[in-house]
């Protein structure tokens, strides 16, 4: 086994798309979010629509990152500039806050509708590390964390929890900073180095990277395993299960 006590202290895991299969949901309510703007926008603007693309606008500007900065990232890209606005912004007004709120409503929708589910092979592996006595995180943006694993019935898989609203409240950088899962690493009071970061998302990958996290693993559920290694990763499964087969196998220099 890759993990094991004497080399490591802890395992950080990202949420979506890495404990529970949620990054599906997180990446059509972006899309809804977003075309229900473009469009309006398109049609003030006299201005062709170009709908939001879940396959590269999702993966290169929004995905990983804290809500309100994959707004930003994205409306940038299109040359578009609102006005941020605060938290408190009505998910009907026009600002990064207000379709940030608009998304966060549509998750909740969605939640409240179908429920979350966690991957078989995550749920395993972290039972595996926390029979070894090896220290459990959830890294996050997301603001609906707690919701989330409570739906897939694994919030008592972890020791600590550091989610949007944590982020928010510290007032830590976003990945690809690796400030999220720093401050996961000292709340459990390990080293960076005695730690593993386990991610889906570029960004994240980019985060353990830029931490100098001990090992940082890429889950490719998009195919995607030469990219996360690419960025950092030092090395990619397809599934957490994976990991419970392998005998033995150094992170790649």
């Amino acid at each position: 086994m890759i993990i094991t006590p004497d080399r490591y202290d802890a395992v950080l895991f990202d949420m979506d798309g890495v404990v529970t299969d949620t990054a599906s949901i997180h990446a059509a309510c972006w899309k809804t979010m977003f075309d229900e703007y473009l469009q309006k926008f398109a049609q003030q603007n006299g201005q062709p629509f170009r709908p939001f693309d879940v396959a590269t606008d999702y993966k290169l500007y929004v995905d990983g990152k804290p809500r309100y900065v994959g707004v930003r990232d994205f409306l940038k890209s299109r040359g578009i500039v609102l006005p941020e606005g605060t938290p408190a912004d009505s998910p009907s007004v026009e600002t990064v806050s207000g379709l940030g709120n608009r998304k966060n409503e549509l998750v909740n929708e969605r939640l409240a509708t179908t429920g979350a589910e966690a991957y078989p092979g995550t749920v395993a592996f972290a039972m595996y590390v926390r029979r070894q006595r090896i220290k459990t995180a959830i890294v996050t943006s997301s603001q609906n964390c707690k919701t989330v694993l409570k739906s897939a019935q694994v919030d008592d898989l972890f020791d600590v929890r550091v989610d949007g609203d944590v982020i928010a409240s510290e007032h830590l950088a976003g990945k690809p900073s690796p400030d999220s899962f720093l401050k996961a690493a000292e709340m459990l009071a390990v080293r960076p180095e005695r730690a593993v970061v386990i991610e889906d998302a570029i960004s994240g990958v980019q985060a353990g990277a830029n931490g100098g996290f001990g090992l940082v693993i890429g889950v490719a559920r998009k195919n995607n395993a030469d990219e996360l290694r690419a960025k950092g990763a030092h090395i990619a499964v397809n599934d957490l299960a994976e990991l419970l087969t392998w005998s033995a196998l150094e992170p790649a220099a």
